[in-house]
């Protein structure tokens, strides 16, 4: 609820204000957590860092799908390393989430509302959709990764693994 983004259209806006509050509540709810911290499975759930790890890589490969294009190999290793259990500190992770954001920015900016409806697929089974659909799909997606890390974070701080 922060207005119209000027030179945006109307119907590509929400993602750049999903980029936005992802930015912020990763950055607010994050803070100070420890390396150990950050890479804690509370209960077993997803640590903070695979989350961060994850939304940096989904997006990544869902705005590659929005364009129309394959993932490339350094996509797909990047895909297998947020299985591993460990890895960058916080700041690493979110400077990552920036980055790809930041670019993912730039390609919903230049979009023309015109192919909104133009079909697109998904991942290796070619899951149909079309490019608001994948908009739209990425914008739950991170925010619902964007939950899961503040929850597992809070869990890390009161040390509740």
């Amino acid at each position: 609820m922060r207005g119209p983004i000027d030179g945006v259209h109307p119907l590509t806006s929400p993602l750049l204000y999903c980029f936005r509050h992802a930015r912020e509540d990763l950055a607010k709810h994050t803070e100070g957590l420890t390396a150990q911290q950050v890479w804690t499975s509370p209960h077993g759930f997803g640590p903070v860092g695979f989350h961060l790890r994850h939304i940096a890589g989904s997006t990544d490969r869902l705005m590659t799908y929005l364009q129309a294009r394959p993932l490339n190999q350094q996509q797909m290793a990047a895909l297998e390393a947020e299985k591993q259990p460990d890895g960058p500190a916080r700041e690493e992770l979110l400077d990552a989430i920036d980055q790809v954001f930041r670019a993912a920015e730039r390609v919903v900016r230049s979009l023309d509302p015109g192919i909104l409806a133009e079909p697109r697929t998904v991942g290796r089974r070619q899951l149909p959709t079309t490019v608001i659909g994948l908009l739209s799909h990425i914008g739950e997606h991170i925010q619902r990764h964007v939950g899961q890390a503040i929850s597992a974070a809070k869990w890390a701080r009161i040390g509740g693994w």
